[in-house]
């Protein structure tokens, strides 16, 4: 090939060249290649996260709407100043739309059950453990029953027999300690919440209902969260002449914080980790902190992992209330 028939194409190259330099100086937004699902090459944006995005937390509806924003929003407030940024509370019909809107990313971090925290993590792979409160390390289920079911406290899970032939209510449907555990100890005593009750079994919503329901008999008995059973009692708002105490349950891993597998893509590098900090940085010798722990019932928040649950998603599954 000749001199002159190889300038042409070097020229065509050297301008080419120039194209895609000017195109780039031209784009203020800076971009990062990746492989895309096909194998080729695609582009995408890494610009900053937008400092004003507001952080928006929620929790299960396991208890009065009026109570869990006091405690989210006291939480709200306290991370808003722990980590310099708006922090919304927002409220959930139920326990199956904390997942879903998790999944989807309209919630950031959410105040999860044992159970709904499973669920959420097998939906929303990637998604990450924050912290757990000290008593959810052991946490327990207490079953009650209305006086006049003339019922015994028991000593032990298997003395739950006598409950068959009652009529019984648990609470909400995807609830860790007033469902999936309680069915697991029924179980245990040779009961199955199928056959084994005078009715259907009841689904109250939450477990101040449950509370509700057998204090007034339409149940005689039913299974809810010990931690809301002492504050009812403390705070003088259930009849211990007509709802009596059964039993306490062995313990089990219960409620924990959870963020996005986006979080630090929303809000910034390390972003999660200063969340995870902040909350394991209440201390109770604080007396601001005191009034914020003593709303979740706890002396503090200690780090959890997913190797925690394994027992509770082992019985969602055989329960059928985890799908795969």
């Amino acid at each position: 090939m000749t001199l002159s028939r190889r300038r042409p194409r070097a020229l065509v190259a050297v301008l080419a060249l120039l194209v895609l330099a000017v195109a780039a100086c031209g784009d203020d937004k800076p971009t990062t290649t990746a492989a895309g699902a096909d194998g080729d090459a695609t582009t995408t944006s890494t610009a900053a996260p937008d400092p004003n995005r507001v952080l928006k937390i929620s929790a299960i509806p396991d208890q009065d709407p009026s109570k869990l924003t006091t405690i989210n929003t006291a939480m709200a407030v306290y991370l808003s100043t722990a980590l310099d940024r708006k922090v919304e509370y927002v409220p959930v019909t139920d326990y199956a739309a904390s997942v879903s809107l998790f999944k989807t990313g309209d919630l950031d971090m959410v105040f999860f059950g044992g159970l709904t925290g499973v669920q959420a993590r097998l939906q929303t792979p990637g998604a990450v453990l924050l912290a757990q409160r000290d008593i959810d390390d052991a946490f327990q289920t207490v079953f009650i029953a209305n006086a006049g079911a003339k019922l015994a406290a028991v000593s032990d899970v298997k003395e739950l027999a006598e409950l068959k032939g009652k009529r019984f209510t648990f609470g909400s449907e995807s609830s860790t300690s007033g469902r999936l555990m309680p069915e697991y100890f029924l179980d245990q005593a040779g009961l199955s919440s199928a056959t084994d009750f005078s009715g259907p079994a009841g689904f109250s919503g939450s477990h101040d209902k449950t509370i509700d329901l057998v204090q007034a008999g339409t149940y005689d008995a039913g299974a809810l969260n010990l931690q809301v059973w002492k504050k009812r009692k403390d705070a003088g708002t259930v009849d211990t002449t007509k709802v009596v105490e059964l039993l306490v349950s062995p313990p089990y891993h219960d409620y924990h914080w959870m963020a996005g597998p986006d979080t630090d893509e929303r809000f910034g590098a390390g972003f999660t980790a200063r969340v995870s900090d902040a909350l394991l940085a209440l201390d109770y010798t604080n007396p601001t902190h005191a009034k914020l722990l003593d709303l979740y019932g706890a002396k503090k928040f200690i780090a959890t992992s997913a190797g925690n649950y394994t027992e509770i998603e082992e019985i969602g599954r055989k329960l059928n209330l985890i799908a795969g």
